[in-house]
């Protein structure tokens, strides 16, 4: 009996060794994440995680910059002697659309509602809300197939996969009669 204790013994004490380690492991990683999460989040809110642990954290401008910057952002669409001026909103994906700018396109009628255009470089779509149902004027991208959308007409049927990027300020009426492709310079307005 002695003998058959001995390695039932020896196996529980490896398995309970094995096991404390790994939780240590578990704890160790648990505690890294938290930890990064913390520093992530401060670095957001423009402090790094030393600032926040010692005091001496110093405004940062960098993310206030960003929301009010995209305020009054605008851009400009120009074809055929038109201009098109659209309201760009807040999000990562018109903040990525705007970094490709200046920008030429053609632009091809779709279901006689919206003209679209595939994009060359597709546009991040991390952190943005999609799923939109468009109107008449919106700025839109389509992930799916990584084209931009100008709606003309109302669409009566919603998609999943559609980010509104910005509305249409002044010029709708200038695709309402446009028939067939149709080339565009995208440009920010100073």
């Amino acid at each position: 009996m002695n003998k058959t204790v001995q390695p039932i013994l020896l196996s529980l004490i490896i398995s309970s060794m094995f096991l404390t380690a790994c939780n240590s492991r578990t704890n160790e990683e648990n505690t890294s994440s938290k930890e990064n999460m913390t520093i992530h989040q401060s670095s957001k809110q423009g402090v790094t995680a030393d600032e926040s642990n010692n005091g001496d954290s110093q405004d940062s401008t960098l993310d206030n910059e960003g929301a009010d910057a995209m305020e009054d952002i605008r851009i400009k669409l120009t074809f055929n002697n038109e201009e098109v001026i659209v309201n760009m909103y807040d999000n990562p994906t018109s903040r990525d659309f705007l970094a490709q700018l200046p920008l030429t396109v053609t632009l091809e009628d779709y279901v006689g509602k919206e003209k679209i255009s595939i994009l060359q470089k597709r546009l991040s779509t991390e952190n943005v809300q999609s799923g939109n149902q468009p109107k008449k004027g919106d700025f839109a991208y389509y992930s799916p197939w990584g084209n931009l959308a100008i709606f003309y007409k109302g669409f009566g049927d919603a998609t999943n996969d559609l980010i509104i990027l910005g509305e249409i300020e002044s010029g709708k009426e200038n695709f309402d009669n446009i028939q067939g492709d149709l080339t565009v310079h995208i440009e920010k307005v100073d």
